[in-house]
């Protein structure tokens, strides 16, 4: 009876940890196993049978029967053997079970036992945590945050605490104690302290993801992402490819007015989502990735993978981005390196690259003529050029090429010191103008006010002169 009462006892504890009946066996097993070492210092040769359907648990101590008792653990008389089991025939060297009676270890060492059980039964759940969330690395999970700290945030889910750092949270995003967010499973390492569960919502793959839940036609394949990059909570781009040319992948993540785009967007704290239409050629899909701006043209160095891109000039604030992120985050997703210049400025180099040396000032001839036997002529043959090969030519040395690069440095920021100077003269003479013009409107405005009073001035003595009449003829 006292041994289904413990079993019973065992179970419904087993049952709140959420811990397999299986697991259940075993951890009684070793918790018998540590209390009859805790009570006779070694339990090597005991064994702890449980049944769990019948509510029995059995405890067993095999020992050597002996002349001379030297170990009372591990061996035992032939006198006690025969007194303790009458009727049987024991030998020297036989071996004798003893039974266990699981009451006889006392209250004394419930205390040890609680502590030991505990502690199995959160291994077990740790086991079981790590097993779990391993197997869910990529996939979304929602829960509750539990604590804040400085660096980090807690969640909970069911009996699992997952850790959301800071490089993984949004950096406009506020959380507070009890809210509900979602996020990916990055990773789940073993610890000392348990299985660590590192979630995240700046990972590219949580972007995948949502697009995922929102979009069915990516879970059925006929859309593929091929491509993401983000800067999270500012702006993200997608390249997507549809498999069927019926359906449009661009408006089939955007949805109906907007309403799958829009959730994601909602989702990641209004982070702005440009989606590109793949192409196989790298100058359609490079100018559809620096959206919203477009490039004027284009210089493609496929086997570099590196591209100069023309915008206007107007347009060349938009195509950069604040602080860079709309170019790079193109250069990310096409897997280019790119460029962006205005086209007065692309004109003002490619004028300045290809200035010949001998029409540098303080360029001397007798460098240039050395240079041009080389074959460098302009400045774009120089500042391109190899300088171990330079530096090969008969008569260059290490200063001499030096100087000429010194000399061609202070041209080009001449040169575009020259071209600041014309534009804020441009400003000035607009400023000048306007002025001027405000400064005419101004006077228009002064010389009819003053016609007016005129006219009213002499408006006056008529209807002065009239009334003199009237008197009169009365």
């Amino acid at each position: 009876m006292i041994n289904r009462e413990l079993i019973d006892v065992f179970s419904e504890i087993a049952r709140e940890k959420n811990v397999d009946r299986s697991e259940l066996s075993s951890i009684i097993e070793q918790l018998f196993l540590h209390l009859i070492e805790r009570d006779r210092g070694d339990s090597s040769n005991c064994s702890v049978i449980v049944n769990l359907e019948k509510g029995e648990l059995e405890i067993y101590a095999e020992r050597d029967i002996v002349d001379d008792l030297m170990d009372p653990v591990l061996e035992i008389t032939l006198e006690e053997a025969m007194k303790l089991t009458p009727g049987e025939d024991f030998q020297i060297g036989d071996s004798f079970v003893e039974v266990i009676d699981p009451t006889i270890f006392g209250r004394r060492l419930v205390t040890a036992a609680k502590q030991f059980f505990s502690q199995r039964l959160q291994d077990v759940e740790k086991r079981y945590i790590y097993e779990d969330y391993s197997q869910r690395v990529g996939e979304i999970v929602i829960g509750t945050v539990r604590q804040m700290q400085r660096d980090n945030i807690y969640i909970n889910i069911d009996h699992a605490e997952l850790l959301m750092p800071r490089r993984e949270q949004i950096v406009t995003e506020r959380y507070r104690r009890g809210e509900t967010i979602r996020a990916v499973v990055k990773s789940v390492e073993v610890t000392p302290r348990g299985p660590e569960i590192v979630i995240s919502r700046t990972d590219n793959h949580f972007l995948y993801k949502l697009f995922e839940l929102e979009v069915p036609e990516i879970e059925d394949g006929i859309i593929e992402i091929q491509a993401i990059a983000r800067q999270p909570g500012d702006r993200a781009k997608i390249i997507v490819r549809s498999n069927d040319r019926r359906i449009d992948p661009v408006g089939a993540c955007v949805g109906m007015r907007g309403s799958r785009i829009q959730a994601i967007v909602r989702e990641l704290n209004n982070e702005k989502i440009d989606i590109v239409n793949f192409s196989e050629q790298p100058e359609i899909l490079i100018s559809r990735a620096l959206s919203p701006a477009t490039p004027l043209d284009l210089y493609i160095d496929e086997d570099d993978k590196y591209c100069v891109a023309l915008f206007s000039d107007d347009e060349l604030e938009f195509a950069i981005g604040r602080g860079g992120v709309n170019i790079n985050l193109a250069s990310r997703i096409t897997n280019y390196r790119i460029d962006a210049f205005g086209k007065k400025e692309y004109d003002r180099n490619q004028k300045q690259q290809a200035t010949p040396l001998a029409e540098i000032s303080d360029f001397t001839s007798a460098k240039a003529k050395l240079l041009d036997a080389a074959g460098i002529v302009t400045v774009s043959d120089l500042l391109n050029g190899d300088e171990e090969e330079i530096l090969a030519i008969d008569g260059m040395g290490e200063k001499t090429l030096e100087d000429a690069y010194n000399l061609v440095a202070a041209f080009i920021e001449a040169d575009n010191a020259e071209e600041i100077e014309e534009e804020v003269d441009v400003e000035e003479l607009l400023d000048d103008l306007e002025e001027q013009e405000a400064a005419e409107e101004e006077a228009e405005t002064e010389t009819a006010e003053d016609d007016e009073s005129e006219t009213t001035a002499e408006e006056t003595p008529l209807e002065d002169e009239e009334l003199t009449l009237e008197e009169e003829s009365k």
